[in-house]
């Protein structure tokens, strides 16, 4: 087999766009524009799970945003700087719910998607359901949740690419879980996004890095979609034993290929033939441009053609 190198699509920029972080935090809670304002922050732990990840990657991107710094956070929220310090950095316990809602509420963010990524990342954590019920029930109830009228315009559109997509890389029950997760970081940061250049492009990438930071992958960091191979149309219609066995194999090796290409490339990929997207699903659903989407299947086949030394067949 012909050997050829290509970019490893995850672990930095493709070669057509860069691609998104897996993190959308700050580095430090700067003031607006960059501007230094007090002690810079510590990172967040990396033990931590990724739902509690993302709650305090938003904390601190809306910190960042509104300028703010720890001993104003104190004297706003009524909590010891050194308190809020371990909060926002997620280290020595997993914090209550009252001191997290302290800050969400002063951030002025929408408290329900950000007490849902609280709970999943109690949940993380080994906290018992009794306490993560005792600590939401210690705070004054949220009343009921509200959502823009374009957010959920957006979410009804892109709602079954998204479950597609999730399904198609994690092979679990319950797609949909990962996918909620998704759009409550979207939701607390929806005027953000919502302001941005392709609000579509921003909300698929932020899609991607949550279904990626769960899937099984190989040893090198790239997603292993082998087992995608016995769950294939074609294979499902083979009778003989040794036949199938045949087409499993050559389609988990055509898979293992796939998680080779580029990002963007992998994921037109994976909606057109795994997800069994049209072209202007595919566009719909990650922002893409209708003549980016055609360029990218066309150079990940063709790039698939010489991995394999063959035509191939993804239809």
């Amino acid at each position: 087999m012909t050997s050829i190198p290509l970019p490893d699509p995850f672990d930095g920029p493709s070669d057509d766009e860069p691609d998104a972080p897996l993190s959308l935090a700050p580095e430090s809670l700067d003031g607006p524009g960059g501007r230094r304002r007090g002690r810079r922050s510590q990172p967040i732990s990396e033990t931590i799970g990724p739902s509690h990840q993302a709650m305090l990657d938003r904390l601190r991107r809306q910190i960042s945003v509104c300028g703010y710094t720890l001993d104003e956070l104190a004297r706003m929220t009524g909590f010891s700087k050194s308190r809020l310090s371990a909060l926002l950095r997620g280290i020595e316990y997993y914090p209550s719910w009252e001191i997290t809602y302290s800050v969400v509420h002063v951030l002025g963010l929408p408290p329900w998607p950000l007490c849902r990524l609280w709970t999943a990342g109690a949940f993380e954590a080994a906290k018992p359901k009794t306490w993560i019920s005792q600590s939401i029930g210690a705070v004054r109830p949220l009343g009921p949740e509200e959502q823009p009228v374009d957010y959920r315009g957006f979410v009804e559109k892109v709602d079954g690419y998204y479950v597609s997509y999730a399904q198609a890389l994690l092979h679990i029950d319950k797609p949909e879980r990962i996918v909620d997760e998704a759009y409550d970081i979207l939701r607390a940061g929806w005027d953000e996004a919502v302001g941005g250049a392709n609000l579509p492009r921003f909300a698929w990438r932020l899609l991607r890095s949550r279904v990626l930071l769960r899937v099984r992958k190989h040893p090198d960091g790239r997603p292993d979609l082998r087992p995608a191979a016995f769950l294939t149309v074609s294979q499902s219609r083979i009778e003989d034993p040794m036949a199938r066995f045949v087409e499993i194999s050559e389609m988990a090796g055509l898979f293992d290929l796939i998680s080779r290409l580029p990002p963007n490339q992998f994921d037109v990929v994976v909606l057109r033939y795994l997800c069994k997207l049209n072209p202007a699903e595919v566009q719909e659903a990650t922002g893409l441009s209708p003549a980016h989407v055609h360029t990218l299947d066309h150079h990940a086949r063709g790039a698939l053609d010489l991995l394999r030394n063959r035509p191939i067949d993804l239809e």
